[in-house]
């Protein structure tokens, strides 16, 4: 397994760990509810149940976030190596490994830091369609395209 494929299986494994904890989440508050129907009556039980909604709501909001995250990962071949920047290259530039994808934390595959970041980011849009040797300035910091992988 290459380097990039190693990012790109850590990157899905991060991205499916947090959907299985966001719908963890919901089911768990989804139980809450139904329980607590049973044994409250009154406006504090009304406003128990709203707080649970509004909160089920604001994880159904992260996990859809989250699963288009996943559905761009899914889209991306890691074994493709193109000589242009696309989405799904690794390149290094200013001694950085940027893997171009959709935005995500920061990971380390073997020992190396590896920033997950979005085609339509400052940084990922001025990388698009570029080649290695490639110079551009982002914010007064001067880039340098190392290596495409």
């Amino acid at each position: 397994m290459t380097f990039k494929q190693k990012i790109h299986q850590q990157y899905q494994q991060l991205v499916q760990d947090r959907i299985d904890v966001f719908r963890d989440m919901i089911v768990a508050l989804t139980e809450d509810s139904k329980n607590d129907a049973k044994g409250s009556a009154g406006d504090k039980h009304e406003t128990a149940l709203s707080m649970m909604h509004i909160e089920q709501e604001k994880l159904n909001h992260k996990l859809k976030e989250v699963l288009a995250q996943k559905a761009i990962l899914d889209k991306i071949d890691s074994t493709t190596i193109a000589t242009t920047i696309i989405v799904g290259s690794l390149v290094k530039a200013n001694g950085f490994y940027l893997y171009l994808s959709t935005a995500l934390p920061k990971i380390a595959v073997e020992g190396t830091t590896v920033i997950a970041l979005s085609p339509q980011s400052p940084l990922g849009n001025k990388l698009m369609g570029n080649q290695v040797s490639f110079s551009f300035e982002i914010n007064g910091t001067n880039y340098l395209i190392e290596e495409i992988a």
